[in-house]
């Protein structure tokens, strides 16, 4: 995975955290996040672009458009790509529509079905929505746990009427919820996505027989951000001695 520097998160490249380069002529590039080209002077010191469109989009719009966009078919680092954006705030409610994007594209991608992915991000973008800002500590409910759930459901085609997709979608998010609970609170909306996203991974081997490609170890890079951090006792953290 690239390491960000938390420092550029604002004012770095936003895929990378390293310094933009001002070129002296201009050449055409394709954004990172749309995949649309344009003329332009400005890269990182990675050759990374993003337009102006995509810089200024809000965070469920960013998220949107890069599962839409993107080819990748690794959930966690399409999630790590996505949390760099500043529109994205290290807590949120975008956190519950990030996570079944992220597993929809890659299920999708991985899958050789890309032509579903834009209907399916669609309906989970308006399946989230009605999960509330702190749900987790209002409902004993975590979000990115609802969202593994609507991830499932939508690649299973559950209802309410359904026999075994109905079974695995609960089963489903049973599961990623049991991960953030056993993890611990105070909530971390970085951390129970990378729970979310793991547990989602395992669940699908197992039941699905489908193996998402999946980074390396995590080590957190928001840490810097989250005022209530658990540092040492959180499984993500770089200092984390397990």
């Amino acid at each position: 995975m690239e390491k960000l520097d938390s420092e550029n998160h604002k004012s770095g490249c936003l895929v990378c955290g390293r310094e933009l380069v001002y070129h002296d002529t201009y050449e055409s590039r394709e954004c990172f996040y749309c995949k649309q080209s344009y003329e332009t002077n400005v890269t990182c010191a990675a050759g990374h672009y993003i337009c102006d469109s995509c810089h200024s989009l809000s965070a469920i719009n960013i998220i949107r458009q890069f599962c839409d966009s993107s080819e990748l078919t690794d959930p966690l680092r399409m999630a790590l790509i996505l949390m760099r954006h500043p529109a994205v705030k290290m807590h949120g409610p975008e956190h519950h529509f990030l996570v079944p994007a992220v597993l929809l594209a890659a299920y999708y991608n991985l899958t050789g079905e890309a032509a579903k992915k834009k209907e399916k991000i669609e309906q989970a973008e308006k399946r989230a929505k009605q999960i509330l800002g702190g749900f987790c500590g209002f409902y004993g409910d975590c979000g990115a746990a609802v969202g593994t759930g609507i991830f499932l459901s939508l690649i299973t085609g559950a209802t309410p009427l359904s026999v075994d997709s109905w079974r695995l979608s609960n089963l489903m998010t049973a599961e990623s919820l049991r991960s953030v609970a056993l993890h611990g609170g105070p909530r971390c909306c970085k951390r129970n996505t990378y729970l979310a996203i793991l547990e989602a991974a395992r669940f699908l081997k197992e039941n699905l027989n489908i193996r998402m490609d999946i980074s390396s170890k995590i080590k957190c890079e928001f840490s810097p951000l989250n005022k209530e951090c658990l540092k040492e006792g959180c499984v993500f953290y770089s200092g984390y001695k397990g």
